[in-house]
């Protein structure tokens, strides 16, 4: 009788044993599986870098190319200018602005957040203090901002 609990006993730490081998194993290759799909996205990750190198490359050397086309048409258009003993000043670049955001769009950025921080802070319900804020910070700041684009547009026309 005192056999009969222990045979029940070793029957099941053998059969936990082997369990035990069998998730070790299994774990054992979802691990490789991890690293042979980390190591190929990497190696995906690289060949975009390295296409995008090559583009890159490619369009450095055809700006060179335009480069060394504008210098020798430069230098015909110097000769030519030499040969008839004429004085010539180079036509002035003309002058661009910078192309960026407007004081409208950046008044809007500035309005949202500053209201959605307010509307947080004043409400009890944060998320719709934050919407209603982002909201009314919004059309304040694209206000100031069109108010302040619509100045400068006048002082542009005076000056000119």
């Amino acid at each position: 009788m005192n056999k009969l609990p222990i045979s029940i006993i070793s029957a099941a730490i053998f059969l936990a044993s082997c369990n035990g081998g069998a998730d070790k194993e299994a774990a054992l290759l979802k691990e490789k599986q991890f690293a042979i799909d980390s190591m190929k996205l990497v190696m995906e990750k690289k060949a975009i870098v390295d296409s995008m190198n090559t583009v890159m490359a490619k369009r450095e050397a055809a700006k060179q190319a335009e480069g060394v086309r504008a210098e020798e048409k430069d230098a015909k258009v110097d000769q030519a200018v030499a040969s008839n003993n004429v004085a010539v000043s180079p036509a002035p670049a003309a002058t661009r602005r910078k192309k960026g955001w407007n004081h409208m769009a950046k008044g809007a950025v500035v309005g949202a957040g500053t209201g959605a921080v307010t509307g947080a802070l004043v409400n009890k319900n944060r998320a719709e203090g934050a919407i209603v804020g982002t909201l009314i910070g919004a059309g304040v700041g694209t206000a100031t901002g069109a108010l302040v684009d619509n100045s400068q547009k006048k002082k542009r026309r005076n000056n000119n």
